[in-house]
């Protein structure tokens, strides 16, 4: 069996390695690439897509996992881990076929520059020929993966592995019941005063701020760097090179600084994925819901928390000569958690944040049923927003082309947004009690034990332990919506009122 592993492990890490190849053209693209490029980018990724395909659907592949799964007894947790999930990818990737993948990597490479002239021109036309054809391709992508209930359900498992469609539904169902009253209490409330974070915070000054915090967390930048693109993420080539991007507003501090914070919590969980699942199909988030958990609970759970400005509003005055003096830390911490109605997805507070996933959600599941056809999305897309958060955004730029995930071909995706937030806070509570005094470390600005409970609890397992059972060894519970509500009604009662 050894040799059969050895060959196996080396056809997986030559599949990893077109992946990283084709990871660090998108990542130029988003970052440096000139936009004359986009044509014979498009042919280049599209074949390394394609080559990572047939490498990875190879019947060699094929024949030694089902060799490997008849000799192996599951006494060796990585081999058993990692046949388990090659089997899964390999299973996947083979009801694909080949053109499919490169048509896909094709379409979505051209949508991207197709999808940022239309932000920027506010015309939905120039982006709804390239969204109808990527819709059309995940509908073609649903049927050749297979389901039996929700052309969804293949989609989201890419994302989310084991969750479903219905399953989303239900959990949404919940947690709007009980999320639309707390949000209408505090729409009734006296208001938040967030001008603090209006005033003109210089784009170099709010970088190396943004940097210095990470780098206090954790990031490594010896594996790692930060650049600009027009929509934060963050990109993996290998465990020991995970970049992240982030967009600054000189005049609004907070989509900056918490884009960074949040991206390098994708970052950290990457970086400290263990260093023997490298070149492995093991080697990556377990899936984007956990991965979200991680961005959120730095963005949100360590950097909105009061404690963490008792260390880094002095900081901040520092690195602001004359800007934020006058502001004490009540004050700004009330302002980085205003809570108001928005139309921005990525700027939304930790209250209505979800009902933004819920939207999207809702019109992904309509396009891909045919209830909703592409053009159609703006005005449906306005409408949800009214009956959600009780405003109509002014143009599409900050309404249906907001988000740059339908340019990249992904369906299915948008859920776990939801998923990392309800995870992110179970995590964070069996976190403060396992560790004693970690709320006490972050006001020293000291994030040594936070990030090695993270490291042994959820990120060195990469993909070899599910999400599920990640939760349930760690908080030993199922996923559940009561803790973040349980969160959020304590921390916005102080800062609201009583939101019952």
């Amino acid at each position: 069996m050894p040799d059969h592993l050895s060959e196996l492990r080396t056809h997986l890490a030559r599949v990893r390695d077109l992946e990283s190849a084709a990871a660090v053209l998108e990542w130029d693209q988003e970052t440096y690439m000139p936009a004359g490029s986009i044509e014979s980018r498009a042919n280049q990724i599209g074949t390394l897509r394609q080559m990572a395909h047939d490498a990875a659907t190879s019947d060699r592949v094929g024949s030694l996992l089902q060799t490997l799964e008849e000799m192996h007894d599951d006494g060796d947790d990585f081999t058993t881990s990692l046949i388990r999930i090659a089997r899964r990818d390999y299973d996947r990737a083979t009801r694909l076929p080949p053109t499919l993948v490169s048509r896909l990597a094709r379409v979505s490479a051209i949508a991207k520059e197709a999808w940022k002239e239309a932000r920027d021109t506010d015309r939905f036309d120039l982006f709804s020929p390239h969204l109808r054809q990527i819709v059309e391709l995940n509908i073609e992508k649903a049927e050749s993966l297979g389901f039996t209930e929700s052309v969804y359900d293949p989609l989201l498992d890419e994302f989310e592995p084991g969750m479903t469609a219905a399953e989303v539904s239900t959990l949404f169902l919940e947690l709007r019941a009980k999320l639309v009253p707390i949000v209408r209490a505090i729409a009734a409330a006296p208001q938040v005063d967030d001008s603090i974070l209006r005033r003109r915070y210089p784009h170099d000054a709010q970088w190396r701020f943004g940097e210095s915090v990470i780098r206090d967390f954790g990031y490594d930048f010896n594996r790692g760097r930060q650049d600009l693109s027009a929509h934060p993420f963050t990109t993996t080539f290998s465990i020991n090179d995970v970049r992240l991007t982030t967009r600054i507003e000189e005049d609004f501090f907070s989509p900056g600084f918490f884009g960074t914070l949040h991206e390098a919590g994708h970052g950290l969980y990457e970086q400290g994925i263990a260093a023997s699942l490298e070149r492995t199909p093991l080697a990556s988030g377990t899936s984007l819901g956990m991965h979200e958990s991680q961005s959120r609970l730095w963005e949100n759970l360590v950097g909105r928390s009061r404690i963490f400005w008792q260390h880094y509003l002095p900081v901040l005055q520092s690195r602001f000569p004359g800007l934020v003096d006058d502001v004490s830390v009540d004050e700004f911490y009330r302002a980085v958690n205003q809570v108001t109605a928005s139309p921005i997805r990525v700027e939304a507070d930790e209250v209505t944040y979800n009902l933004h996933i819920m939207l999207r959600f809702e019109i992904e599941m309509d396009l891909l049923t045919g209830k909703l056809d592409v053009e159609e999305i703006p005005d449906s897309w306005n409408d949800r927003m009214v009956e959600y958060l009780g405003l109509r955004p002014a143009n599409n730029a900050t309404g249906a082309l907001q988000d740059i995930h339908w340019s990249l071909g992904t369906f299915g995706y948008f859920p776990t947004y939801t998923l990392g937030n309800l995870i992110s806070v179970q995590l964070f509570d069996r976190l403060r009690a396992d560790v004693p005094g970690v709320t006490d470390d972050i006001g020293r600005g000291d994030f040594d034990r936070l990030l090695a409970w993270l490291r042994e609890h959820v990120h060195r397992h990469g993909r070899s332990r599910s999400a599920a059972q990640i939760i349930q060894d760690t908080c030993d519970t199922e996923l559940s919506a009561e803790p973040w509500l349980t969160y959020i009604r304590q921390k916005y009662g102080e800062i609201y009122g009583s939101l019952e």
